[in-house]
């Protein structure tokens, strides 16, 4: 699905519950269920799900930005949804496509940068959490309050758990109170925080650096600093090792350090 990525105001019936604007390398994916705080519902995240597995194999795909239309970037899963469908494999299947659609975007090969505006709750703080980059307004808060309302943030916890220290992480889900922006970068839960005028700016240019740089190299990068981070040292080593050696057999490697060494820029493959 292809459409303008500008802040929509409103749902209507016609409206997409997501939105795809490509540019140069970047596809930028917009929540668009602002009336409800861009909250995950089924169809919303389905759409998502569909988006990035598109992506994937998308190679003029080089980065991509994750953003919410209208006044917040996520309030986390659709209560309401949730509520008029109590039953247990409702439940299942909810928590099942959230788990499934957070996987899609660490394994994605190519960079995920989060636009956050407004409030990032419990599942829209997994998002952000999940992202390889973040960037917010100073004004965004962020918060996993499932605890308030009987319903501790458990699958929001493993995003957060490993974007995070320990202790800021259980702050978080054990109080349940929203931090600001300030606080969001100390503990490094976003990259950078910047005035709401300067957000789009910012995060477009990241992604355009990004999108600069050898897409096999990127996406050879990001895996292998998913799974180093779950190997104990030693292993994670010979795991790099044998990582950086394949990278070194690739044409861009060669490219690289040829064009670094004659004062040119690299021409990188597809």
């Amino acid at each position: 699905m292809s459409a303008a990525a500008a802040p929509i105001q409103q749902d209507s019936p016609s409206d997409s519950p997501l939105l795809r604007a490509d540019a140069d390398g970047i596809a930028t994916l917009t929540l668009n269920r602002p009336a409800a705080r861009n909250a995950l519902s089924l169809g919303l995240m389905a759409a998502l799900q569909a988006e990035l597995d598109a992506i994937r194999a998308d190679r003029g795909v080089r980065a991509v930005i994750l953003r919410g239309a209208g006044p917040a970037f996520c309030a986390g899963h659709d209560l309401k949804e949730m509520r008029a469908q109590p039953d247990r494999a409702s439940a299942e299947a909810v928590f099942r496509a959230c788990s499934a659609l957070m996987l899609a975007i660490t394994r994605l090969p190519q960079p995920v940068i989060a636009q956050i505006h407004g409030i990032a709750t419990a599942a829209g703080c997994q998002l952000v959490a999940t992202c390889d980059l973040a960037v917010c307004t100073h004004e965004a808060r962020f918060a996993t309050p499932g605890v308030n309302i009987g319903l501790f943030c458990s699958t929001p916890m493993v995003a957060l758990s490993r974007a995070v220290p320990r202790k800021a992480a259980l702050e978080m889900l054990l109080l349940g109170e929203p931090i600001d922006a300030a606080e969001a970068l100390r503990i490094g839960l976003v990259n950078r925080s910047v005035p709401e005028s300067e957000l789009e700016g910012t995060v477009r240019g990241m992604a355009a650096r990004i999108a600069a740089k050898a897409p096999r190299v990127l996406a050879i990068g990001k895996e292998a600093f998913s799974r180093q981070a779950d190997l104990g040292l030693e292993e994670a080593y010979a795991y790099a090792a044998e990582v950086m050696t394949r990278n070194m057999m690739m044409a861009d490697a060669a490219e690289g350090i040829d064009a670094f060494l004659q004062k040119r820029e690299p021409r990188w493959e597809a």
